[in-house]
């Protein structure tokens, strides 16, 4: 423990200042706290880049003395792994760990990234792990799979509803078994309208259940 303690206190002391980023897809804002009891300021924002980001660190000081946080979210954590490459402490934070103030609905990209830096010069900010290109590929297979379930799902109920709308019912014991699959094979659309219908959520089934070559996942090693 008390080593921790003073491996903690060394990497403060090298710390000479607390970056906030608020990234998005387009552009990322930056503010910057420095060490001692100035308010965060904000030093700008530049493109989706991270040649860009890096240009307006450098400007901050060593990648060794800065620390730089930015919430978990849609970018993931790409920027996180390459500024980690490149030198510097960078941390992604749990969005609802944040501390919030009563009553606070504004929220700006400039505002955002102020906030930000200034919990992490006060300590107040909780870190996610961040995964390897590896552990981050299994997650997005892992999520694919779950969207892939449930879009079948949805397409088997739309195609059940459009099938009993026009009269016709399956006969049989379970749905989209062996036998259902043979019995939708046999159904012919006797009406233009049925035929607009039926096709389309047909394909869009069998294409959850069966996706092309091209669309197959493959594993990654």
């Amino acid at each position: 423990m008390i080593y921790k303690k003073h491996r903690r206190q060394t990497m403060q002391e090298l710390i000479t200042g607390f970056v906030g980023l608020d990234a998005h897809a387009e552009s990322t804002a930056i503010a910057v706290a420095e060490v001692g009891r100035e308010m965060p300021r904000f030093v700008g924002t530049v493109g989706a880049r991270v040649a860009e980001l890096i240009k307006a660190l450098s400007r901050l000081g060593e990648p060794q003395s800065l620390q730089v946080v930015y919430e978990a979210g849609p970018c993931g954590y790409t920027l996180a792994r390459e500024l980690i490459r490149l030198g510097y402490r960078c941390e992604v934070v749990a969005p609802t760990k944040i501390p919030r103030r009563p009553g606070e609905r504004i929220k700006t990209d400039r505002r955002d990234a102020l906030n930000l830096a200034g919990l992490a010069r006060a300590g107040e900010l909780v870190s996610v792990t961040i995964p390897d290109e590896r552990d981050e590929a299994m997650r997005d297979l892992s999520r694919a799979r779950v969207d892939a379930v449930r879009a079948r799902l949805k397409a088997r109920q739309q195609l059940k509803a459009l099938l009993l709308r026009h009269g016709r019912r399956y006969s049989g014991k379970t749905s989209w078994s062996a036998a259902h699959e043979r019995y939708l094979a046999t159904v012919r659309p006797r009406t233009r309208r049925l035929r607009l219908g039926y096709r389309p959520a047909r394909y869009t089934e069998r294409l959850t259940l069966h996706p092309p070559p091209g669309a197959r996942i493959t594993a990654m090693t």
